[in-house]
């Protein structure tokens, strides 16, 4: 019966049409960004008290927007065993590249160590990311001989972590920084150096974690 046919077959496509709709307005397929299931869709009022923040010192911090899930990077821990950006979840992380051979990272090391002396703790954590692959020994007696003790020294002598972050940020060189949330969403980028410990560092930070008053 060729119109029964064609009257189920149109029904069908009706029922297909709503379902898609109803899938694409949840953010359960590709190409909806409105949807409440997106991964970092929480980080909104983070991202605006990051826009307000980047002044004076670190002006360079951009907002990313929208937020985006940070990449999932594998590096060496304190302890030498394998870790990465999604063990550290659970409190805003400032993930910081660096290398010994780049003199603007050697520079700003300092001013990271005292951020981390200063603000670090359950809520927030600097992660310094060594990305020597050679001399291996050379980047810890560096930091011992420049007084850093506060960080502790994470380190990918695979070279993985570099063109992984390169890749994400757009930023060709070192050093680069990126502010994560406590839900893993990469919510600021900074290419090249600050004063991390500045006034206006530590503003940032405190904003970002809602502890200014």
């Amino acid at each position: 019966m060729p119109g029964r046919t064609t009257l189920m077959a149109g029904a069908g496509l009706a029922a297909l049409a709503i379902l898609g709709t109803a899938l694409y307005g949840s953010g359960l397929l590709p190409g909806n960004t409105g949807g409440a299931l997106q991964p970092c869709a929480g980080a909104t009022p983070a991202l605006a008290r990051v826009d307000a923040a980047a002044k004076g010192e670190v002006a360079g911090m951009q907002a990313v927007k929208p937020a985006r899930p940070a990449p999932e990077i594998r590096f060496k821990g304190p302890d030498g065993a394998e870790t990465g950006l999604s063990d550290l979840k659970g409190r805003l992380l400032l993930v910081n590249l660096w290398a010994t051979w780049c003199a603007p990272c050697k520079a700003e090391m300092p001013a990271l160590d005292r951020l981390q002396t200063e603000l670090g703790g359950p809520d927030f954590a600097v992660v310094a990311i060594n990305v020597d692959t050679r001399n291996l020994d050379k980047p810890p007696e560096w930091l011992k001989q420049a007084g850093i003790h506060a960080l502790p020294f994470y380190a990918d002598p695979g070279g993985r972590v570099l063109p992984a972050i390169q890749r994400d940020t757009q930023s060709p060189g070192l050093p680069t920084t990126m502010l994560i949330d406590a839900q893993g969403c990469t919510i600021g980028v900074m290419k090249g150096p600050a004063a991390w410990s500045s006034p206006d560092g530590l503003g940032l930070i405190r904003a970002v974690l809602g502890k200014v008053s």
